[in-house]
């Protein structure tokens, strides 16, 4: 892990980068593959003039005619997103919003999480899909044709979900394909997807409708989705693990294209909860919570920021925030005065793993777990940060801790007691104040800072200003070259 802090200046500039060269798509399939008429029809239709084109590094390779196709076509000004600022899943709105774009176009695999500035196209890849193989993994995963079984897939895959289904039918009456859907008016598509006013469950005729995570499922009326085993279409990923420890009663068999082979994900979602509880204990056992901004795009992130900063403020503890793009570890590792990280991202991205990391990072779930008496632990687990807000399916109100009475409890990790109810000094004051000190002949009373008193007691403190203590000399000239070798230094 020391080399992510720290390395030879010499083997920086004499390093070699091996880049693996991706071959470009044909002209010929550009069409096809990235639904350049589709978007040109979206475009022209809508008289966009800037038109912003989201692409994921996978497909970099294409972007430069891609877009040079579309310009041609409409006439329109192209513009290339090319880093994205967070998870590529994610609309990039503000880096769209940051060359003036009316309309955005993201390319590759999405969350589908639903955004709110900018009228957006999804065109997904067509990724092959060898439809007697999957067929044949799933007779041998489902032998009991009665067998209830709900259709997940990656969004690469949406074309060709349907062939797949028609072939299954047959054999599988209970079979339940699940299909994408947007939410709002401003996302389109060419497929098969549908476009939605708002998330949750619903009710056609003898069927229950339930819309979570860009995908619509039709369940019988009076089952659950607990009642349903799950078949996966993908590689493992970030969406597997999202579908996984949401619904982590279903028992779970996927089909990858690559390899062509089906299997039973041995997955232990028990085990793989009881690290996330671990977390959640650490969060209790925190003073200093980091709150991370992994999204500027995902609806109602700013609503989830202001309910953390009150349930964290109400538990007792202080919180900072933090806005830094892309994590990893080097860069978490710069506050060390923070006790615990809370990211705020979409659904797929939200489950971090943290194990690399100095100090844990959890979701917004796990820290309204820590810090909401009212919440408890079960087998519900909650990815989609919009459902904890009030409204959503899974929101419960903060406890009031001005009305509590002194109440501790017991680390399971170190323990120690620990309090749950803000201090009273803390009541009346701002949560920004930083210190207040009163003092006296006889007695101090101190209200200070979590963080600058970690500071304050580091061995090293910065350098030592020294003010009027050191003279003013006029300046000399300083030395030549470059810092890994100033010209009197010669060369070793």
């Amino acid at each position: 892990m020391a080399d992510a802090f720290s390395s030879s200046s010499e083997n920086v500039i004499q390093r070699q980068v091996d880049v693996t060269e991706t071959s470009r798509t044909p002209l010929g399939k550009l069409e096809d593959l990235y639904q350049i008429q589709e978007t040109c029809d979206f475009i022209t239709q809508n008289q966009f003039q800037k038109v912003a084109l989201q692409f994921p590094d996978s497909l970099l390779q294409d972007s430069v005619a891609v877009a040079s196709e579309v310009e041609r076509n409409c006439k329109s000004k192209v513009f290339i997103l090319g880093d994205t600022s967070y998870g590529s899943c994610c609309v990039d709105e503000v880096a769209a919003e940051h060359v003036g774009a009316d309309c955005i176009v993201h390319y590759g695999s999405a969350c589908l999480s639903p955004s709110k500035r900018l009228p957006l196209m999804y065109v997904f890849e067509k990724r092959a899909l060898n439809l007697e193989a999957c067929a044949s993994a799933f007779r041998v995963l489902y032998p009991d044709t009665q067998s209830h079984v709900i259709v997940l897939y990656d969004v690469s895959y949406s074309h060709a979900i349907d062939d797949l289904v028609k072939r299954l039918s047959p054999e599988y009456p209970n079979l339940v394909s699940s299909s994408l859907f947007v939410e709002g008016d401003l996302c389109h598509i060419h497929g098969p997807i549908e476009s939605k006013h708002g998330g949750g469950q619903s009710e056609q005729g003898d069927r229950q409708i339930l819309h979570q995570f860009g995908r619509q499922m039709c369940l019988k009326q009076g089952s659950s989705i607990s009642d349903y085993a799950m078949f996966y279409v993908g590689q493992e990923g970030a969406t597997l693990r999202n579908f996984m420890m949401t619904w982590n009663r279903c028992c779970f068999g996927t089909f990858d294209p690559d390899t062509k082979e089906g299997r039973t994900e041995s997955l232990n979602v028990n085990r793989a909860l009881m690290k996330r509880y671990y977390a959640i204990e650490r969060a209790k056992d925190a003073s200093v919570v980091g709150i991370l901004v992994g999204t500027l795009g995902v609806e109602n992130y700013l609503s989830i920021i202001q309910q953390l900063k009150e349930t964290i403020h109400r538990a007792g503890k202080k919180s900072y925030m933090f806005a830094m793009g892309k994590l990893n570890v080097a860069k978490l590792a710069n506050f060390l005065e923070i006790d615990i990280f809370v990211l705020i991202a979409c659904p797929e991205n939200s489950l971090l793993d943290s194990s690399e990391f100095y100090k844990p990072v959890v979701t917004p779930f796990e820290m309204d777990v820590a810090c909401n008496k009212n919440r408890e632990w079960s087998e519900e687990y909650v990815t989609d940060f919009r459902h904890l807000l009030p409204g959503g399916r899974s929101h419960v109100p903060v406890a009031d801790g001005l009305e509590e009475t002194e109440q501790t409890d017991v680390s399971l990790i170190t323990g120690a007691l620990r309090s749950n109810h803000l201090q009273d000094s803390e009541h009346a004051g701002s949560p920004f104040i930083s210190s207040v000190v009163l003092r006296n002949q006889t007695m101090t009373l101190a209200n200070t800072n979590t963080a600058a008193a970690f500071l304050a007691n580091r061995s090293w403190h910065g350098l030592e200003q020294k003010l009027g203590e050191t003279p003013v000399e006029k300046a000399v000239q300083g030395r030549r070259g470059i810092a890994i070798a100033y010209e009197e230094e010669g060369t070793s």
